[in-house]
């Protein structure tokens, strides 16, 4: 199923983090290529079962569901997908991190 979305972060912090980042990063680069990537089709990533949701997530923006974009060099991207105003798909930007920040977050 394609659905265009909206991309945005979940947070300033977490869009003022991307903005820093610099133009020539590799990893500020795979974001945006995310980013287009989402705004074309919102279910583009790897669904994570429920059961594997870190708790933090639920805690913090009381999540329903949890995918995961592969960014290179063994980084991940992670986002929720919402709806605003019954309309409009939106997809939340989480987090972003390395291999081993993710095994952490997830326990593995």
């Amino acid at each position: 199923m394609i659905k265009p979305s909206k991309v945005k972060f979940i947070s300033e912090i977490l869009e003022e983090d991307f903005n820093s980042l610099d133009e020539s990063d590799i990893l500020k680069k795979s974001i945006k290529r995310a980013i287009r990537d989402l705004q074309q089709n919102a279910f583009f990533g790897i669904q994570i079962p429920k059961r594997l949701f870190p708790a933090v997530y639920i805690e913090r923006y009381n999540i329903t569901n949890l995918w995961k974009y592969d960014l290179p060099n063994g980084w991940r991207l992670l986002y929720t997908i919402t709806v605003e105003n019954q309309v409009q798909i939106i997809s939340a930007i989480l987090e972003w991190f390395n291999h081993k920040a993710y095994e952490k977050r997830f326990n593995y």
